[in-house]
This record gives structure tokens, sequence and C-alpha cells, in this order.
């Protein structure tokens, strides 16, 4: 698109092609100077029969030809009694269809629009339309005069269509007197628009830069920033520095304000948390503190006695073959004694052959399980593990999305989940509000087996959920520490535990599966992924670039970072070609052939797989190939290892290329193959459970392709950021109450 030659053109609307009422993307055609012009764009509540006038730049589609992309838009209505009765025939104005169109344009003719906005009783004359029903048509009618009005209003200060809908759905006709009082309201209440945003908005409408809305929402804005940290909460000192410094405001008039949204609730304050004086935003506060209630009531509930155990786990182990460890054996037998359980390991220490053991127990004494875990592709794992269905916990719970794509889950206190026995996988995963969400949902005489590795990456959501349980000393933790002598034979195994140890790894074994290229240059680094990945690994073991080889890096930026390697890797595991086809959405270019990732959970989008089987959910961390891009039907088909899923070119925000993906992102998953580049990046990022994390997602082959001076870096760097939580201390409070 030129966007040095902007044009405006004006026509009426004669047909409307596609229109996606969530977000206003448009393709109609127009007419207009004796021509018929493709119009699309950002056009909300467009309808036949109207005239438009609309700003933009042409463009030529490969598929579509000549088209004209409208980056703003003015409306007018219909005049002549013609166009009135293309625009009322359209459906535009709910309770006229085709046929009550035609008799009221021929009873009022020009003047039908005026009588429908101010004498909708005189619409009672025509058979069919009550009095009732004809006022309920004028205030459907005005309700478009409403919205239109929102979208000029908020035209102005750059906010797009789709959110001013959102506006709309909010507040109604209200919205505009609403946000010229308070426009800082944006930020708090409608998702996508930030602080920043807001106060540009206030600054252009002249609110003062002291106005205690301003300063209130200021406050909040850092502590919601610093949830993406993984900070449940903020020293108030730390907080008013840090939103004075944004403010440009005085510290003494933010402790003011600070302190009267203390008093309003807005905001809650824990005098002394571990010596820290603690500023939460509401929900966070509410949420550690029923997360610690609802633990420590399950905790203090009276040991069961379960008669026969032994003679059970014998018999488990007879028919299985097997003779459990010292502590598999107690983490066993605790998991029947108690309501709530952590199990934690390392690599090589018998998690899953644990795990399986409680299943088997839980099974013969006709116990109710149920087995989840936080993403996708965990929950896959945990299935193939154990043999046993398992689902992802937001599957579990039932989440389901509302209008603004605010998610909700079906289960809770008021209708439960239904097991006698609960079994969350990959708990270090797991942040604050979903563990808050699984409690409530949780009945009080289910047990709760919390599984997974404390030395893993936190969630990637605010909360430090497994740590503080582990370090409050309140809840059982069974840890499994005994290496068994088949994983003894591998060297990922034997240095993942070396690294978390602060040890130096051996990185000079040519004859395991952990293995080290020294490389000297970013350039030498990126060359030697790429080769890895095109030739050396498939040529030598076979492996698929796509499905059995992962590229981590602890880092989207910087020269060896996922953004080059990505880029990199497709042009030489997927070269661009005439025969591929390829869109655009938000700066990143898609192509037939392509490794992608699902980001975030949907649970509504369909699927199907061989046989005609099919059903819903593509979920994080999912990985899949483009296989078909369809520019005519604006829909992309990704398949999956075992199903295949159509997007809708409006849900391209849910997908970003995998060929290299952030260790962050592999959380949860296991490949073949992991090629780990170590060479440059933020030092923040350079720690020792970060490196930890990478080394465990390898199943087969890890490869380390860098610096040796970054590998030990990395060892030695045990200061990961810390996390503002509070929930080992609400646990230890709660516990002694």
């Amino acid at each position: 698109m030129d966007n040095n030659s902007v044009e405006t053109i004006c026509g009426i609307i004669e047909h409307i092609k596609y229109q996606n009422e969530e977000n206003g993307y448009t393709v109609c055609i127009i007419e207009g100077n004796n021509q018929s012009i493709t119009v699309v764009g950002n056009l909300p509540f467009v309808c036949v029969g109207e005239e438009i006038k609309v700003r933009g730049n042409w463009t030529l589609h490969i598929n579509y030809g000549r088209q004209f992309v409208a980056v703003s838009c003015e409306k007018h209505l219909p005049v002549s009694e013609t166009a009135i009765l293309r625009y009322l025939s359209s459906g535009a104005v709910k309770g006229i269809g085709r046929v009550t169109a035609v008799r009221i344009v021929d009873l009022f003719g020009e003047k039908t629009l005026q009588i429908i906005e101010n004498e909708p009783e005189k619409l009672a004359v025509l058979r069919g339309i009550t009095i009732n029903k004809a006022k309920k048509i004028s205030e459907h009618y005005k309700e478009q005069f409403g919205i239109r009005a929102l979208l000029l209003f908020f035209q102005q200060y750059g906010i797009t269509p789709s959110l001013a809908i959102k506006i709309w759905k909010r507040w109604g006709s209200k919205a505009v007197d609403i946000i010229k009082d308070n426009p800082y309201l944006l930020c708090d209440e409608i998702y996508g628009i930030g602080f920043l945003k807001s106060d540009e908005i206030a600054q252009l409408m002249n609110i003062p830069a002291d106005s205690p809305y301003r300063l209130s929402s200021g406050l909040k804005y850092v502590l919601k920033h610093n949830l993406s940290n993984g900070h449940t909460f903020l020293p108030s000192q730390k907080l008013i520095e840090t939103a004075a410094g944004i403010l440009d405001c005085e510290i003494s008039t933010l402790e003011d304000v600070l302190q009267k949204q203390i008093e309003l609730t807005e905001l809650y304050n824990v005098k002394d948390l571990n010596g820290i004086d603690a500023i939460y935003l509401a929900n966070y506060f509410k949420a550690e503190n029923y997360v610690s209630y609802r633990l420590c009531t399950m905790n203090s509930i009276n040991k069961n006695e379960i008669k026969n155990v032994q003679k059970n786990i014998l018999e488990i182990e007879k028919a299985n073959g097997i003779k459990y460890a010292t502590k598999q054996r107690e983490a066993i037998e605790q998991s029947l004694k108690t309501q709530i359980m952590v199990l934690t390991g390392g690599p090589g220490t018998g998690k899953t052959t644990t795990l399986k053991g409680m299943i088997a127990l839980y099974e013969k004494l006709n116990l109710k399980v149920a087995l989840a875990a936080p993403t996708g592709r965990a929950a896959k794992r945990m299935e193939e593990l154990t043999g046993k269905e398992a689902k992802t916990v937001h599957r579990l719970l039932e989440m389901s999305y509302n209008e603004e794509h605010f998610h909700k889950f079906e289960r809770n206190e008021s209708n439960p989940l239904e097991y006698d026995v609960i079994i969350i996988d990959e708990i270090s995963m797991v942040d604050i509000m979903l563990m808050e969400a699984l409690l409530r949902a949780t009945p009080a005489n289910c047990k709760l087996i919390l599984v997974g590795d404390a030395n893993q990456l936190p969630p990637v959501g605010a909360g430090n959920v497994l740590k503080d349980i582990v370090n409050s000393d309140i809840i059982l933790v069974v840890r499994l520490d005994e290496i068994f002598r088949q994983a003894q034979k591998s060297l990922i195994v034997l240095n993942a535990h070396k690294i978390i140890k602060g040890e130096k790894p051996d990185l000079f074994d040519k004859e395991n599966d952990f293995f080290f290229i020294s490389k000297n240059s970013s350039q030498e680094v990126l060359q030697t992924v790429e080769q890895l990945c095109t030739t050396r690994l498939p040529t030598t073991y076979n492996y698929s670039p796509l499905w059995d080889i992962q590229v981590i890096s602890p880092t989207r930026k910087a020269s060896t970072g996922t953004a080059v390697l990505n880029e990199r890797l497709r042009e030489a595991i997927n070269p661009s070609s005439k025969d591929k086809k390829e869109i655009k959405n938000r700066d990143i270019v898609f192509r037939e052939g392509d490794k992608v990732m699902q980001i975030r959970n949907n649970y509504d989008l369909v699927w199907t797989k061989e046989k005609s089987e099919n059903g819903t959910g593509i979920f994080n961390g999912d990985i899949g190939i483009i296989k078909v891009i369809d520019s005519e039907f604006e829909t992309m088909t990704v398949s999956f290892e075992d199903k295949t899923a159509t997007y809708d070119f409006s849900m391209l925000d849910e997908l970003e290329p995998a060929f290299a993906i952030t260790v962050h992102k592999s959380q949860g998953s296991e490949f073949n193959a992991i090629i780990l580049p170590l060479f440059d990046g933020p030092s923040m990022l350079f720690y020792r459970s970060l490196f930890y994390t990478a080394v465990t997602r390898a199943k087969q082959m890890l490869i380390i392709v860098g610096s040796e001076e970054k590998v030990m870096q990395m060892v030695r760097n045990n200061k990961s950021s810390g996390r503002y939580s509070g929930l080992r201390h609400f646990l230890q409070v709660t516990s002694n109450k």
C-alpha cells in the first residue's frame, strides 16, 4: 500500500460481502462515480443503502484485484426513497424486514427515517406493527445513532472501532459523558486500552495532571504492569516512587491518594509481609488469601486410615513388575492419608512411576480421579506417560469466554468438580489466579495432589505457587531425590542435576545425549543451528526439522534470539515460493509450510482427525504446520500432530512462528532433540533455573551451540528475578490461627 497517496471516495453501499461484528472489519461494494468499488477496512455497523465517505489507499490484492483500504469512514443516512428502501430492507434496523420496509416507505416516502426516529407511533397504522413494536424499532434505530456518535467521538482520539464497540457495550448511550468525566475508566475497565492511551486522551480533554482519577489510575497501572513480571504485590515505597516518576508528581501527593484507595478497598495493604509494607490489587490479595485458606483447611483434615495399603501396593508392584523405592512408596502411601500433598523431584527420579502407582491405588479403591496440567502439550504428555485421560486445567474447570474475551470458569463453589482425587502435573506453571480457580472448584472432600519440579521456571503469570507452598513448610512435600539406574545413563539427566546444584555440566562427552559445540560469533552460532536443523540431524538421526527438532533460546531479542532465528530457519527450512501463499498479520508473515505455535487456549476452535473424528480445542503450546492459506475465504488451515484446525484471519493473533521458541514457551513440553543457542542476550535471562528448564525439555538429545562462558554464567547465576508474592506468608499466618 502506498501510504503517500491518501484519497477520499464517496458512494452508496450496494452489497456487504463480509462483516465481522466483533471488530467491525468489513468488505463491501460501493457505487460511486459510476463505478463499483471494493472497500475493505474497519467499517463497523455500515449497512446496505448508506452513503459513506472513506479515506484510505488503493492496493492490489493478489486474488481479488484492486481494492480500496479504508482508514477512516464517515456515514450519511440515505435520502432518496430508493436508498431508504434498500437500507431498511438490508435488516439494518431490527424489527423491519424487506416486506415491512416496502410498506413503510410506500406510506412515508422520504420522511420514513424521521418518522422512525421522532414519531414511531405513526408506524402502528400498519398491520402487524403494534405501538410497543414501533417503539422498539425506534429505540434500535436511535441506538445505531448512539454507536455512530461514539465511534466519531473516539475516532478523534485514535480509538479503533473495535475498541469503541467494547466501550459501547460497557456503558451504552452514557459512554461519552462517562469518559469525558473520567477517561481513566478506559484503562481500568476496557481490555485493550492501557494507562498511557487513557492518559493521552485525558490530556487532550484537558484533565488536570494532578487529578485524583489520574493519580489513582497511575498507581494501579504500575501494579498491573508488574503482574507481567510475576509480582502479586509491590512494596509501598517502590510503588509510590515508580508511579511518581511516571506521573511526574510529588511523592506526598501520591501517598495521600494511595491511602484513599486503601480506605475504599480499591487496593489492599499488608503492613508487615515478611518485613515488607505490601500493596496489592484487590483480586490478587483475595486470591492469595483464598488459596492459603483452602490449602490450610484441606491440610487440617484428619489423616485417613486406609486398610490394606501395603497389600495393595505390593499387588501393584507385582502386576507391573517393579519395586518402588523408599521415597516413592512413601509418596503413594501419604497420598492416601492426606487431602493435600506435593510430589516434587528432578528428571530421572521416578515422578511418573510414582504417579502411576498412585493412580493404580486410587482405582483399586474405586476412587474417581481427574488428571490435568496447565497447558495442552503438558496434558498430552501426562496422558501419554500415565495411559489415562488428562485435560488442561482450564478445560477441567470448563472455561468459557464472554463477548469481551474475558474468561470465566463454569466449575466453581456452586458447581464443583465431581472427583475424589485431582492430580495436577507441572504445577510450577500454575499462577495464583489459576490456583484460586482450581480450589474454588475443588469439593471439600476431594484430595489434591500437586506434582512438579520446584527447580523449574516459575509461571508466566503472577505468583510463585509451587515454591511458596514448598517453602512454607505447612503442606506435606515428598521430594524424590534418587536418580534411578536407567536415568544415570543419560547425560541430559546427570547434567540437569549438576546444573541445579551449581556444578559445571559435562560438556565434552561425545558419546552420549548431551553435546556442546563451541562458537565464537553470533553468525557462527546461527549458521551451526541452521545446519543442525536442515542437514546434520535429519541425515544422521532421521529427525524431522519440523516435528522432532526444536530450537529454544533464552531470549526473543539479541542476535541469537528467537526473532532472528525464526526468520533464518524459515528461509532455510521453508523458503518462499510462488507456489506458497502468504498472509501478513501484526508484522508477522505466515507462509504455507511454516511451523507455528498456538499461544493461548482456544476451547471453541473446531478440529478434525482422520476417520471423520472431530472435536474442539487448540491449546497454548500446541505446535503445527500451516497447510493452506485461503485468501478468498480468509482462512488458514494448520495441521497439528494429530489433528487439523482452520483459523479465520481475525484469529491469527493466536499464532506465532515456532521454528524457534523461548524457554518459557517450552515449559511443560518435551521434544526429541533440543538445540539451545547460548551466546548473547540480556544478562538477566542467563540464569540457572532457566538453563535447567531448557535442558530438561530434551527427551533424546540436547545440543548447546555457543559460548562455554555463557554456559558457566548461567550455572553460577542463581539470582533469577525475584518475585514479590505473599502466598507463603499467608499460609504460615493462616496455619497458626
